[in-house]
């Protein structure tokens, strides 16, 4: 009905705008056609908003997104210099084949890096650069960020860093001065960086630059630093920046224990001043991190209680996300999980995930079906369903059957130390569709079972099938008496933190839903298995013979 009372191209670019990223496919397919059939007709600033939208929307019409493209051009030469980046960035989004706008887009941002002498500015023109079609770095621009380098904040550096890296990956040519060119610009950048944060004496300064910083740079140069900083200034963290701080915290996915405990410590002292809203934030790097902080049972339940009264006012995508938040760490309360799994509110949340963008569409039904599973094993009592057979299929569907090969050579090893490789299989599928590495299982004696095939176990003729193709996926477990089943998994460095061998909630809630599920579950950490103590065949077989038969014994 709006669409029909929106003729003009200005009362339709508002609309579209606003609708736009909310759209479902139907009124998304009348937006994209009305766009185009209007697209001549768009002044500057018009053009701008629709091709912004389009970005949002994830567009993938490319009719539409040449014909705005045209219009753009038309008029490049009107717009102010962050308004050339917006363009150049949602067109590069947009995956727009035109290389010349993209020539001309290059030309006048160059153009704009040689007069400008405002830092951000700088540092957003080399970034947007470095995102158009080039072989390597223009001239200019060690000498423009040169000019801004004392001025810059640490977000401002970042984008150089992340720019620069770009470049030097992108760059073929083998010129020796410009090789040196590159590595010269990072460590001017690393000096500005270490020195910023040596002098930074506030927190909330601190946190503001740091908010949309990521990549490697961050993370080789200045992560350690900047914690080291954060720890110097902990007596700044107080109730008002305690949920910021935390958030930027699971971002680095790094274990600080002392900063960690000094956000327990505010939250349980001033949680009547903080927002309910705030305790996802603050719960999310104790979770993901899998840290107990002093008082933490006391931790936990304050924040729980604090957000109880308020289930009601929570965007329902949010509310999915703070029960598996607190699955992770074993805590479901009863009031969030019967309103997650009631009818109303999965009826309100399909709803709701329509108007989200793809990747958090699909990050929330993960989630969704990660808390399902969860409560279902850990909590039979709540009697909630398993509604996610379906969902778990098609990801399946979709899996990836490639053996890395760290993976096929555990597999090999596996089949020498158990007698032959039909003991294991592996990339096996439990119920509620946990996937493992490998499978084996033990008799009461502790020997080795061997399958028949992929999916069946060789067993006495009084004995059952071990979950086999029909049944894997039932629940059906029954094994013959005193056997044991055993789930062996690779841990690679994803499993756990960043800055230390601490194991992330993930692989903790996983191992506790495993041995629910009857397995004893063996545990092959990557930094173990690639020591200088496990060098030889002979040093792997006994390391995981000791893993499967010492530990289950």
């Amino acid at each position: 009905e709006l669409l029909d009372l929106c003729p003009d191209p200005v009362s339709f670019t508002r609309l579209f705008a606003a609708l736009g990223p909310l759209a479902g496919p139907e009124v998304r397919e009348r937006l994209e056609a009305d766009a185009l059939l209007m697209a001549k007709e768009f002044s500057p600033t018009q053009a701008l908003a629709v091709v912004e939208t389009m970005e949002e929307m994830e567009c993938r019409n490319p009719q539409l997104i040449q014909k705005v493209a045209s219009n753009l051009i038309e008029h490049l030469h009107l717009y102010k210099p962050v308004d050339i980046s917006r363009i150049a960035q949602a067109l590069v989004f947009l995956h727009c084949q035109n290389p010349d706008l993209y020539f001309k887009l290059r030309r006048i941002l160059v153009s704009y890096l040689q007069i400008s002498v405002i830092p951000y500015e700088v540092s957003m023109l080399t970034r947007v650069l470095s995102l158009l079609p080039s072989p390597r770095m223009d001239n200019l621009i060690p000498a423009r960020i040169d000019a801004v380098l004392p001025q810059c904040n640490l977000s401002d550096l970042n984008s150089f860093a992340i720019a620069i890296t770009k470049w030097m990956r992108n760059d073929s040519s083998s010129r020796q001065d410009m090789a040196e060119g590159y590595v010269k610009l990072l460590q001017k950048l690393n000096e500005c960086g270490l020195e910023r944060l040596q002098k930074a004496d506030s927190v909330n300064l601190l946190l503001e630059e740091l908010k949309y910083i990521s990549g490697e740079w961050f993370e080789e140069v200045l992560a350690a630093k900047t914690m080291a900083t954060f720890e110097r200034l902990i007596d700044q963290l107080t109730w008002s920046n305690v949920p910021e701080f935390a958030l930027f915290l699971t971002k680095t996915n790094c274990l600080h224990t002392t900063l960690l405990d000094r956000i327990a410590s505010v939250t349980l002292e001033h949680i009547n001043k903080i927002h309910y809203s705030a305790t996802y934030a603050i719960l999310l790097p104790f979770t993901i991190l899998n840290h107990d902080p002093p008082k933490s049972e006391d931790f936990f339940e304050c924040c729980i209680e604090h957000f109880k009264p308020h289930l009601s006012s929570f965007n329902p995508h949010l509310l999915v996300l703070l029960g598996y938040a607190l699955a992770l760490a074993d805590y479901f309360p009863d009031d969030l999980i019967q309103t997650i799994f009631s009818v109303d509110f999965l009826i309100k949340l399909d709803a709701q995930l329509e108007t989200l963008s793809d990747a958090l569409n699909m990050r929330i039904r993960l989630r969704l079906m990660e808390l399902n599973r969860a409560v279902c094993l850990e909590c039979p009592e709540f009697q909630t369903p398993w509604f996610h057979g379906r969902y778990c299929q098609q990801f399946l569907s979709k899996g990836n059957s490639y053996a890395s090969p760290i993976q096929q050579q555990i597999h090999k090893i596996l089949g020498d130390i158990l007698g032959g490789i039909n003991y294991a299989r592996s990339s096996v599928i439990t119920p509620y569709y946990y996937s493992i590495g490998w499978e084996c299982v033990l008799d009461k004696h502790n020997k080795p079972l061997p399958y028949v095939d992929r999916d069946t176990l060789l067993i006495p003729k009084d004995g059952r099938m071990l979950w086999g193709s029909h049944n894997q996926l039932t629940g059906e477990t029954e094994l013959p008496p005193g056997a044991q089943r055993v789930a062996i998994e690779f841990l690679d460095s994803k499993a756990f933190c960043k800055n230390s061998q601490h194991m992330k909630g993930k692989e903790v809630m996983k191992k506790r839903h495993l041995e629910i599920l009857g397995y004893h579950v063996v545990q092959i950490p990557h930094f173990e298995w690639n020591s200088m103590e496990l060098s030889t065949k002979e040093a792997w077989m006994e390391y995981l013979r000791k893993k499967i038969f010492a530990e289950e014994s």
